[in-house]
Order: C-alpha cells, then sequence, then structure tokens
C-alpha cells in the first residue's frame, strides 16, 4: 500500500534546488534563486538556515547587485532563529525592501518584531547621544530614515498619540512639536503629551526641556490654558514665572482672570511643596498701601534728611487715598497670599470634616470592650485608632466620655507621650488655636517639667497640627527645645514637632538648633533630630547637611541616632532623581545595615512616583541579594513609592516576592502594594493581599492587614464586596484571644485606616492633577518606621487627604447648591453603622424531674378515665409550647408588623440613578467622573475637573447668594459636647 499523493506547491517545495544556484557563478542564476527563496523562508527557514553563510557572503560582496535581496533573506533567517540583533544588522542592510514591507497594508509579525527592534535601538542611540554629548558615536543614518518614514506614516494616518510617545522616549523635541501642530486637537493631545512626559520620560534633565517647550505651546493656544501652564512652571519649580503668571491674572479687570488665578493657586496648593509656596508668595505683586508704609522718609535738596524729627513728621505728606482698581487688586492679592499659606484650604476641609464626620462610635467601643485591660499594646493601639478615626475632624468625645477617662490614665510613659499626639492627630488643620487646645499638656512657662511624657507629646502634637504650616508655631517650638537640656523625652517631642513644622522650609536657624540637640550624643533624642534635620532640609538636596549628617552617623554609637540620620538623609533627597544617586551609591555600599536601610527609603524619595525602571531594579536585586533582613524589607517596601503613579504594575512586580520563604520580605511586599495601590480598591491588590492575612508569621498578617485596609480605605460594599468580608475577618481577629498581639494591633489598626478622618478621607500620595503630593509620600515613609519606633506611625495623619467637592465664590465662600452624581446612591454611600444587638427576654427554664417523681405521677394518672387523660396530655402538650425557648415576643411582633408593611406597601422602593450632593459634598476618587453640575445651576465651574476645591462663576451676580453657615472656623476653638448654661438673670432675693 502506497502513502497518499501529496500536492507539490511552492511552499511546500525543498530548497535545495534553490540552494545550489547560489554556487553558480551567474548572478541572474543566484538572483532568481534569492526571489524565490524570499517566498518561502517563513516556511523553509530552518533548511535555508544551514547555507546562511552564503547568503551572507552575496551581501558582503560589493559586486552582486542584489546585495539587498540578500540582505532580507537573512534577516528573516536570524529572525527565525531568535537572533534578533543580527536579524535587525540585516534588516537595515536590505534598506528599501525592508521600509517597503513596512509602507505594505498587511506587516507581517517579522516587520513588526523588528521594527519595534528599530525603534529600541534608535531611542537608546540617542538618549546615548543626548547623554554623553559630542562624544558619542554618531546614529546610523538607516536607523534615522526607517524612524522618519515611521513618523510620517503616524502623521498621514492620524496616529498621534503612538508618534509623541516615539518622539519624548526618542528625544525628539522637533518631532514632538510637529505632532502638535500637525493634530487637529491640539489641547487633547498637549494634555496627552503631559501625562506621558510624568510618566514615560525617567531622565529629569529631559523632562524639564520637554515642559519648557509645553510651555511655550501652551502660551500660543487662542485661549492659553494657565492651569497647565502654571502647573507645568511648578514641576519646573519656577515660582518666579508661576508669580509673574498670577500676577499678570489678577491685574486684568474680568473676573474670569480673578477667579483662574484663585483656581491655579488652590491646585498648587494641593501638591504641599512649601518651599516653593512661599517663594510664589514673595513674588506676587505688592499692593499699593505696603509700598506707601515700606517708603524711606522725605530728604531734603541736598539729599540730607531733615534734622528734627518733630518737623519732620509734621512736614511728612499723609497717605494717598487708594483708587478703586488699588483697592481691587490689594483684595485679591490678599486672597492669592491666604490660599497660598494654606489657610483657606486648611480652613475649608476642618469645616467639611467637622461636618460630615460619620465616625461610628460603636466601633470603637467594642474594640475596647474585646481587649485585654492590662496589655499595653492593644490599649495603646485603641487610643491610637481613635485618633486616627477622627484625624482632622476636631471631635474627641471618646477620650472626653467619663467611663473613658479611667481607662485613659492607664497609659503610662511612651503610651502617654503617644496618646497625648493623638490629640494633635484628632486637632489636625486648628492652626490658630492650636496652643489652646494643647494648653493642659505644654511644658509649663517656669518651672521645672512635671510630665514629661505628656509635655513631650503635647510638643509633638503641634507639630502635628501645624505639619507643613507652621509659621506661627516654630518660634514657640524652638524656644521650647532651647529651655531643656536634660530631659530626652521632651526634647524628642519638640524635635519631632519642630521638624513637621518647619517641614520643607530649609530654615538653617532650625537645622543648627536641631544639630546641636543631636551632638549630645543621647540616643532617644538624637534619633528625633536626626529625622528632624531631613524633615527642615526636605527636598533641597543640600551637601552639607548630608555630609554632616552621614560623617555623624558612621562615628556614633546609638542604632537610635544613625537609623533617625539615615531616615533624615533619605528625606533631604526627596524629589532628586538622578541628583541623588551619589548619595544613594555611598549608602547602598556601606558595611552599616541601618546605613544601607537608609539608602533603600533614599532611592523610595528620590524616585518616587516617576516609575523609574533602574530604580526598580536596583531595589529588587538588593530585595534577594542583601544579607540584612531588615535592608531586604526595606527594599521591598520602597517598591510601593517609585510606582505610586502606576499602581497597576505594583501586584505584578512584587507578586513573586510575596510567596518568598523570609517573612520579612513578605511583609515588605505586603506594604509595598498597600502603598502604591492606596485608596484605588483594585482587585488585583485585594487578591495578593487577602491569602497574606492569614499568613503564619505575625507580623506578616500585621502588614497585610494594614495594607489591606489602605487599598480598601472608603471602599463601598456595593462596588467591592471583600469589604465586608475585610471587617468581618477583623472583628473576628480583634475579639479572638489566642490572637498574637502584634497581628491584633494590626487588625486594630487597620479597622481605623478604613474609617478614617470620619469617613471622609483617602491615603493619598498623589495630587488631584496627578503629580505627587510631598506630604503624603513623607508621611508614608516615616509611618513606615513604626516598626521600630511606635509614636512614629502618627505620621500616617499627612497622607490623608479629604475626599471632597467643595466650590467657592470670588469672596472664597461656600455658595448654597448642589451637585448631581450620575450613580445610585448606595454606590458611594457611607457604609453602614454598625448596630447595636438587643438582648432577649429571658425564656423559662423547664423544671428537673427525677424518675421516682415521674412512676409516682404516672400511677395517679392510670387510675383517671381514658378520656380525661387524653385531656391532661393534650394541656400539658399546651403548656410545653407555651414555656419552648425561641423567639422573644417582641421579635415576632417586629416580624409580623414588617410582613404587614411588605403587604401594604408592595414592592420595595426602587432607588434613583442619580444622587443630588449639597455642596460641601463627599465625592470619592472613583466617583468624579460621574459628577456634573445641574443644568439650571446658578454658578458654573472655572475648571473642567470637579473634584477638590473649584472657583465657581456666578452667572446671576446681580442676585444676593445663599451662603453656607460656617459651623467650625480655623479660628475658632472647636465647639464642646456640653457648653456652660448662661449666667442666671439678675433677681432680688426676699424671704
Amino acid at each position: 500500500m502506497g502513502f497518499p499523493a501529496v500536492s507539490s506547491g511552492p511552499l511546500l517545495a525543498s530548497c535545495r534546488p534553490l540552494l545550489s544556484l547560489l554556487a553558480e557563478n551567474e548572478h541572474k542564476l543566484k538572483q532568481y534563486a534569492l526571489e524565490q527563496m524570499d517566498k518561502i523562508v517563513d516556511y523553509n527557514w530552518a533548511e535555508i538556515a544551514d547555507h546562511i553563510e552564503q547568503i551572507e557572503e552575496l551581501y558582503e560582496d560589493d559586486k552582486f547587485s542584489h546585495r539587498e535581496l540578500a540582505a532580507l533573506i537573512a534577516s528573516k533567517v536570524h529572525y527565525h532563529l531568535e537572533q534578533f540583533s543580527e536579524s535587525l544588522s540585516y534588516a537595515l542592510g536590505a534598506g528599501t525592501l525592508f521600509t517597503d514591507q513596512i509602507a505594505s497594508g498587511k506587516p507581517s509579525q517579522y516587520v513588526f518584531t523588528i521594527l519595534s527592534k528599530v525603534i529600541d535601538k534608535y531611542i537608546s542611540e540617542r538618549i546615548e547621544k543626548s547623554e554623553g554629548g559630542s562624544d558619542a558615536e554618531p546614529i546610523d543614518g538607516r536607523l534615522e530614515a526607517i524612524v522618519e518614514s515611521m513618523f510620517d506614516r503616524c502623521f498621514s494616518e492620524g496616529n498621534i498619540k503612538q508618534a509623541v510617545g516615539i518622539a519624548l522616549e526618542s528625544r525628539r523635541l522637533d518631532k514632538l512639536e510637529a505632532c502638535i501642530n500637525v493634530s487637529g486637537d491640539r489641547a487633547g493631545t498637549l494634555a496627552y503629551t503631559l501625562e506621558a512626559c510624568q510618566t514615560l520620560v525617567q531622565s529629569r534633565t529631559f523632562r524639564n526641556t520637554v515642559l519648557t517647550v509645553l510651555v511655550q505651546i501652551y502660551r500660543t493656544l487662542e485661549t492659553p490654558d494657565y492651569q497647565n501652564i502654571c502647573l507645568c512652571l511648578m514641576l519646573l519649580e519656577d515660582d518666579k514665572a508661576v508669580a509673574a503668571q498670577l500676577g499678570e491674572l489678577i491685574k486684568r479687570d474680568d473676573e474670569e482672570s480673578e477667579l483662574m488665578a484663585y483656581q491655579i493657586a488652590f491646585d498648587l496648593c494641593g501638591s504641599d511643596m512649601q518651599h516653593f509656596l512661599l517663594a510664589v508668595r514673595s513674588g506676587l505683586p505688592v499692593p499699593a498701601s505696603e509700598r506707601q508704609s515700606a517708603e524711606p522718609p522725605s530728604t531734603a535738596e541736598g539729599g540730607e534728611e531733615k534734622a528734627e524729627g518733630d518737623t519732620e513728621m509734621k512736614d511728612a505728606e499723609p497717605p494717598r487715598e487708594l483708587t478703586e482698581a488699588e483697592k481691587k487688586l490689594e483684595t485679591r492679592v490678599k486672597n492669592l497670599r491666604k490660599i497660598l499659606s494654606g489657610e483657606t484650604t486648611i480652613g475649608i476641609h476642618l469645616e467639611f470634616l467637622f461636618r460630615n464626620n460619620k465616625t461610628d462610635m460603636l466601633i470603637l467601643n467594642n474594640i475596647k470592650s474585646a481587649l485585654e485591660v492590662r496589655n499595653s499594646i492593644t490599649h495603646q493601639a485603641t487610643v491610637f485608632a481613635n485618633a486616627v478615626m477622627h484625624c482632622g475632624t476636631t471631635v474627641d468625645t471618646f477620650i472626653s466620655q467619663p467611663e473613658n477617662l479611667e481607662w485613659l490614665k492607664r497609659a503610662s510613659n511612651w503610651a502617654k507621650f503617644s496618646a497625648t499626639a493623638c490629640v494633635g492627630m484628632i486637632h489636625k488643620g486648628c492652626i490658630n488655636s492650636s496652643r489652646n487646645v494643647m494648653k493642659a499638656f505644654l511644658p509649663p512657662e517656669t518651672g521645672m517639667s512635671s510630665q514629661p511624657y505628656s509635655e513631650g507629646g503635647a510638643l509633638y502634637a503641634l507639630g502635628l497640627i501645624h505639619a507643613g504650616h507652621g509659621e506661627g508655631i516654630l518660634k514657640y517650638l524652638s524656644n521650647e527645645l532651647k529651655k531643656i537640656k536634660n530631659n530626652e523625652t521632651v526634647q524628642h517631642g519638640a524635635c519631632l514637632g519642630l521638624g513637621l513644622a518647619g517641614m520643607a522650609s530649609a530654615n538653617d536657624e532650625l537645622y543648627e538648633d536641631l544639630k546641636d540637640v543631636l551632638f549630645q550624643d543621647n540616643a532617644v533624642a538624637g534619633e528625633a533630630a536626626g529625622l528632624a534635620m531631613g524633615l527642615v532640609m526636605l527636598g533641597t538636596a543640600s551637601e552639607k547637611a548630608c555630609e554632616e549628617m552621614l560623617a555623624y552617623a558612621q562615628d556614633t554609637q546609638h542604632e537610635k541616632i544613625i537609623r533617625g540620620l539615615a531616615i533624615g538623609m533619605a528625606l533631604i533627597m526627596y524629589g532628586r532623581e538622578e541628583g541623588a544617586d551619589t548619595m544613594i551609591e555611598q549608602l547602598t555600599r556601606d558595611k552599616d545595615p541601618i546605613l544601607r536601610y537608609g539608602g533603600m527609603y533614599t532611592i523610595a524619595c528620590a524616585y518616587s512616583g516617576t516609575g523609574n525602571n533602574s530604580a526598580i531594579r536596583r531595589l529588587l536585586h538588593v530585595a534577594v541579594s542583601d544579607v540584612s533582613d531588615d535592608v531586604r524589607r526595606a527594599a521591598v517596601t520602597c517598591l510601593g513609592f517609585v510606582l505610586t503613579n502606576t499602581p497597576e504594575q505594583c501586584p505584578r512586580v512584587v507578586s513573586l516576592l510575596a510567596e518568598s520563604y523570609n517573612p520579612h520580605v513578605r511583609y515588605g511586599s505586603a506594604l509595598a502594594c498597600g502603598i502604591a495601590c492606596a485608596g484605588t480598591g483594585m482587585q488585583e491588590a485585594i487578591e495578593l493581599l487577602e491569602p497574606m492575612t492569614k499568613d503564619s508569621t505575625d507580623f506578616v498578617r500585621q502588614g497585610a492587614m494594614l495594607a489591606l485596609a489602605m487599598v480598601l480605605i472608603q471602599e463601598t460594599e456595593v462596588r467591592q464586596p471583600k469589604v465586608k468580608d475585610f471587617r468581618n475577618s477583623l472583628e473576628k481577629m480583634i475579639k479572638d484571644k489566642h490572637e498574637d498581639v502584634m497581628a491584633k494591633y494590626g487588625a486594630i489598626i487597620a479597622m481605623s485606616i478604613l474609617d478614617a478622618g470620619g469617613r471622609n478621607v483617602t491615603v493619598s500620595l498623589t495630587t488631584r492633577l496627578g503629580n505627587k503630593r510631598m506630604s503624603g509620600i513623607v508621611g508614608m515613609a516615616v509611618f513606615c518606621q513604626y516598626w521600630y519606633w511606635f509614636p512614629l506611625a502618627h505620621f500616617i495623619s499627612l497622607t490623608y487627604s479629604p475626599t471632597c467637592l467643595i466650590g467657592l465664590n470670588k469672596d472664597l465662600k461656600m455658595p448654597v447648591f448642589d451637585f448631581i452624581s450620575h450613580t445610585k446612591p448606595s454606590t458611594f454611600d457611607y457604609p453602614p453603622m454598625t448596630e447595636v444587638k438587643t438582648s432577649t427576654a429571658p425564656s423559662k427554664v423547664a423544671t428537673a424531674i427525677l424518675s421516682t417523681t415521674a412512676k409516682t405521677e404516672a400511677r395517679k394518672k392510670g387510675k383517671k378515665d381514658e378520656d380525661g387523660k387524653k385531656e391532661e396530655e393534650g394541656a400539658d402538650k399546651m403548656d410545653v409550647v407555651k414555656e419552648e425557648p425561641g423567639k422573644d415576643d417582641t421579635e415576632n411582633k417586629d416580624a409580623n408588623k414588617s410582613m404587614d408593611e411588605d403587604k401594604q406597601g408592595g414592592e420595595k422602593k426602587k432607588e434613583p440613578n442619580t444622587t443630588t450632593l449639597s455642596n460641601p459634598a463627599r465625592v470619592l476618587p472613583a466617583q468624579r467622573k460621574y459628577i456634573t453640575m445641574p443644568a439650571d445651576c446658578r454658578y458654573e465651574p472655572v475648571s473642567k475637573k470637579l473634584w477638590g476645591i473649584v472657583m465657581l462663576r456666578d452667572l446671576k451676580p446681580d442676585e444676593k447668594a445663599e451662603i453656607v453657615e460656617v459651623t467650625i472656623p480655623a479660628t475658632a476653638l472647636p465647639p464642646k459636647e456640653e457648653e456652660e448654661p448662661p449666667p442666671p438673670e439678675p433677681f432680688e432675693y426676699t424671704d
């Protein structure tokens, strides 16, 4: 029996005849062989590969007229052999034959692959040339030609975004400008370019160049986009240009420009870059009244001042009356300064958090009652949980309740320090009444310190209240620090408070005061001083400060001081990216593991929110190679900071590390996932973290619970059903008497993070415009140090950002009106309050009957007739039914009542598809895209993005506007629960 016939088409034919033609001397025969091989190379490449040297020789032969065809076939063979660099080299040699295949209607997989290699090679050569300068080798002209053809094709087909990406990665500013100019939607392309510039471009120098170009293009639009102009200038840290732009806007007569200036100021304020905002404030136009008061005294004709002061006062001209235009400018400048100082934002957020506080007090009471009274760790965790749940609300009812006062007094030593600092978290933002709030705890003006832990905690609390806005409290804290000589505890609190209040101020006097404390070489005070020095010089990259701190860290014997200095140096390098590489290299190569630990956090602070590949590679290398568990844990944790701008990548990056044999690496991967994905409710992060809450190691469970709480903060059961399960598991863990204390500590803090800030804040490391939020990143970096020193956990309050939408008019007041959310109310509603379980009424217990008694009763009953017996048995059965333990009568009544209501009302009311939100409104990050203004609304937003604080244009300025009544102004003390009754009216006493 023979084999079936096989069709001998050209695709299945053997290449041997064609390959034999390559050995002929006639060029035409070789040309014919190559043309036929080009048709079948994708199917017969294995056979051709044995003779690849002959084809390569034909390409190298200058006399052969079809060298390009030989190069193309060689390129395809090497492609199938997965030798992509050789394939690319021969593809470039193919010249027009390869470019023609690119331009064809249906390019093959080979073309796509080699084209990607062409672009990658071109990008690497362009980067090498831009960084190497004149010493770099010139770029291959063939590469340049292919990339140029790619740009032309993108322009002709309208793939502008693809062209923008290639232009940015290859650092072609000329092509970038061409992309924007060719685009039909210039504004949209500019917005995409700005976003891509912040996420794709990893070189800070080139990114700044791109931002400069974008500023110039934004100015050429028909209606210049002032918001994005100032955003680019802020990223360039050009405070003078921002101040000039704001000054130009407020000098105009129209109200539109005034509102836009205020909106830009609020947007800038969201970044928390205090040194930058201070410089912008000082660069604003000086009002006429300030110029008059600053003018020097008048002089005589000869240039000499008048001899007698009295005559000078008499002859001095009175200040001239300001014109209407000057008065208007003065008001606008004052408003701008107030916004840029943060005072306006703080006051508005205080009002919002106090007004909308929805803290579930029953959760706190249940936690307190479920824990052992003698355990100081869980006691301190509960006090801290109260502070987190009430952070920024000014509501301190839990700690002022009479039944809790005795319980609070159990805190001693550093627990008392932490508990006092918690008051600062609750009153965060009360910058004008902070000393009155903390009056009972602050050090006495005269005399010795009597309660050092409370006094140190109070100074720390002042720093938490004034974090980043400490102009009004710096002098007081500095004086207190100088007064304290021999008490490490109070010094510790004063240093932390001073660092928080003077954050990013680059104040040399504060730095020197803290350095004096450091040089006393006391472990407790020195640790806080080192950390505070980093906070004061935050982001300055001061070489002098880094050298002094590093030298002292290498000299001292105290591990606490070394750790404080290591984190301090990391903070100094905040946002410097490649400018911090020298310091990173120095720290990561040190023999001391604590300094290597600081090197990891230096990478985190320097490259936070950049997604820099080299930083990620370095952290991953240390995570699997360092001999110290602390350093490995820190390296994995810091991945979360680098990936905050692309949270969707973090679970994938740390997924293998989460399964490591080393519990420290597992803990770090959990925390990294929580930091990067905070407030996103991302399913991938939940799937990674959920199994880790059942880990065999207690501190891994702790980290997983904290991270999962950060991810699920403000998530509703409608959007994420896992929230309910997670809350139940936390509650179960807190009540479990056999659970490890470390895991229980994590469960208590995680429970509070879910309901932080009265359920109105989220953990936010980015601003509403998508930029880095300095205070959030710094707060999270220091919060992670609670592993070593639990009072540093209070820094988590810096990461909280109110999830609000607040509309303001030109007078910076909140008008009464509504927003519309195109979602069902339950989608983004507050979690339901915990219900109080009512105890059922006691049921009757059946009486125990002895066997002898039962027999006697049976004999008596046997004498009765049968009918009577049956009646009695029926009666007994009825009695048993009445006395049977079961549901309470009240429950039965309620059930019957609800059934009657269901019958009367019919079906359950249908939930509306939209939600009306009153100004100021709680709007979650995921809810932003559903928010609109009502069609008949009196106000119109200046900004396109409806989130955060939005300036409103009044469409009916002649009508009187209704203003939201302020219940807790920033300048006043928080209202007390029980106010003192007024004195009685005057009266006369008679017998």
